[in-house]
């Protein structure tokens, strides 16, 4: 999931701790997404978070 999403196969991060953490960094922005109440795909929520900060704040302020 993450690879489809985050093209995490294409990270050039390789040694020391860079792809540990990039993962989990990953992985908390993937259950915000997943997270949304809207129905787009995942990288249609991704690109319009990146384009829309109102859109972003949402996923970011959303109480669980």
């Amino acid at each position: 999931m993450l690879d489809v999403v985050f093209h995490e196969d294409l990270s050039r991060l390789r040694s020391g701790c860079g792809p540990q953490n990039m993962a989990t960094v990953r992985h908390i922005a993937l259950n915000l997404l997943r997270g949304a109440k809207d129905r787009h795909v995942l990288k249609v929520r991704q690109k319009s978070a990146g384009w829309d900060v109102d859109y972003l704040e949402t996923i970011l302020r959303r109480t669980g």
